[in-house]
């Protein structure tokens, strides 16, 4: 019984191994692959002027507020679509209650999602493009595929003031 168990757990040892390399591959492939379907999809949309921020955030505001502009801490309302970039919604909260949380504290929105609302004013309407760094990554998350990058169409409502720090 203990020599199966040993020639079991080997040949699984040996299986993990043997796909380690290849894996190194596709990752890279992968990255590639999804820093081209952005590109594509910028080229295709040469309405939406995006500005690339550091983090590798694609941003452009379709419509400029004229309200206070979020700081750390602030709780931000806001009304969003997640779509995939062929256009396919994967989450929206339009006709329903607003989302609200609290901007640069990473919780409850990831990280993208939160640098984007970030560079908004109250009453401004924009459009943000996730590369997968900033979204779910390479392990995805329930049917968003890893390496997936995202498109959010978002506005925002109300802010309510956090505190000073």
């Amino acid at each position: 019984m203990r020599m199966k168990r040993r020639i079991s757990s080997l040949l699984i040892a040996v299986t993990i191994f043997a796909f380690l390399p290849g894996s190194c591959i596709k990752t890279e492939d992968y990255a590639a692959i999804e820093k081209q379907n952005i590109n594509d999809f910028i080229s295709s949309n040469p309405d939406l002027l995006f500005t690339q921020k550091e983090s590798g955030l694609y941003y452009y505001e379709t419509t400029a507020g004229t309200g206070d502009a979020l700081r750390a801490h602030d709780t931000a309302f806001v009304v969003y679509t997640g779509k995939f970039l062929n256009g396919g919604v994967f989450d929206s909260n339009v006709g329903q209650d607003t989302l609200s949380f609290p901007v640069g504290e990473n919780q409850w929105v990831i990280p993208g999602f939160d640098e984007g609302i970030s560079y908004m004013k109250k009453g401004s309407k924009s459009v943000f493009i996730l590369p997968s760094s900033l979204a779910y990554g390479s392990t995805g998350y329930g049917y968003i595929p890893g390496y997936t990058p995202l498109l959010f169409e978002v506005s925002l409502g109300r802010i309510a003031r956090g505190p000073a720090r």
